[in-house]
């Protein structure tokens, strides 16, 4: 064994793929503690002049966690590698779904308010359908349709605002004195230094998870649609898994779908503006494009399977939660099959 791993990294040595590789793993870092602090930062500026809890949610904390896929796919289509910006953004939404909400479905079920959470729902399937009627009339994405996503995200936001300061609600913490005691300087700084790890880390990322991709001969979606998606959905996981912790389940759910939402309109649409690109075609079915056949429709039953139960019964089941669990192996097994 010790001769073998020996061997191995002497031939990565060779292929100078030492560096990459530890630039990578720093990229995840940075991506997940820039995306940690970005939140926490926003929280508490949102906490401290007392803004409702819904709109801390539903906004700020999604938009934090969305961040690192606005960064890595912006970048990757101002670098002409449209392959990454496409699969890491639908990648990201079955991610978030049949990952990150059925990791904690399926430890934790609970009762969801319908009221919370049905924009944002309804808001993902509109951009779905305008999303994939581009993907399957077209197979190429238009500067036109980008401006369209963001001016959705920006319909979205307007319309979130106005709905939260309607319908205020106290925001309660277990630490709500410490948090009003949160110098202003320091809520900035950790906002600016989040947003600058991000920003590193969505470069190291994508520059070093291509050459990583190129040296394995695997093709660039394959990479965004499972790993770099993985990597750039881990703020979403570390924000469940607190929400988890701390026993608002509710807030986690409401995190992901808004996310998922910000993943087609604000993802999307902000590369697809910078530079349009055409649908990738690297896998194939029967001489259908893989992505048609496969990635959309996932994306759309994963969501469905997540919310049109909810929705009816008012609550998650842990069958939920496993069934969202086995289609997310399913398709990472397919990714890597052939």
């Amino acid at each position: 064994m010790g001769m073998w791993f020996s061997n191995v990294s002497s031939w990565m040595a060779d292929q100078g793929m030492w560096l990459p590789i530890v630039l990578f793993a720093i990229g995840l870092v940075c991506l997940i503690k820039g995306g940690d602090w970005f939140v926490d930062g926003a929280t508490g500026l949102a906490r401290k002049f007392h803004v409702p809890e819904f709109i801390i949610g539903a906004t700020i904390v999604s938009i934090g966690t969305t961040l690192p896929e606005v960064m890595v796919s912006a970048t990757s289509a101002v670098k002409g590698i449209g392959d990454m910006a496409y699969g890491n953004a639908i990648g990201s939404v079955i991610c978030n779904t049949a990952l990150i909400s059925a990791v904690t479905i399926a430890i934790r079920p609970t009762k969801m308010e319908r009221k919370s959470f049905i924009l944002p729902v309804i808001c993902f399937f509109i951009a779905s359908a305008f999303y994939l009627f581009i993907c399957y009339a077209f197979r190429a994405f238009a500067r036109v349709t980008g401006i369209i996503l963001l001016l959705m995200f920006i319909a979205y936001m307007i319309f979130v605002m106005v709905q939260g300061f309607r319908h205020p609600e106290k925001v309660e913490t277990e630490e709500e004195g410490a948090e009003t005691e949160n110098a202003l300087w320091k809520i900035i700084v950790l906002l600016v230094i989040g947003a600058a790890l991000i920003a590193l880390g969505a470069r190291l990322l994508v520059n070093n998870g291509t050459k990583i991709a190129q040296w394995l001969g695997v093709p660039d979606t394959v990479i965004a649609l499972t790993f770099v998606a993985l990597g750039t959905s881990l703020p979403e996981l570390v924000t469940a898994i607190s929400a988890l912790v701390k026993g608002h389940s509710n807030l986690s759910l409401g995190n992901i779908i808004g996310a998922n939402f910000f993943n087609l309109a604000l993802v999307c649409g902000t590369a697809i503006t910078l530079a349009p690109f055409r649908l990738p075609i690297e896998k194939t079915i029967a001489g259908l494009n893989a992505s048609l056949v496969v990635d959309l429709p996932l994306m759309l039953l994963v969501m469905l399977i997540l919310t049109v139960p909810t929705l009816i019964r008012q609550k998650l089941s842990r069958v939920q939660g496993i069934l969202l669990l086995l289609l997310y192996a399913g398709y990472v097994a397919f990714q890597f099959a052939g």
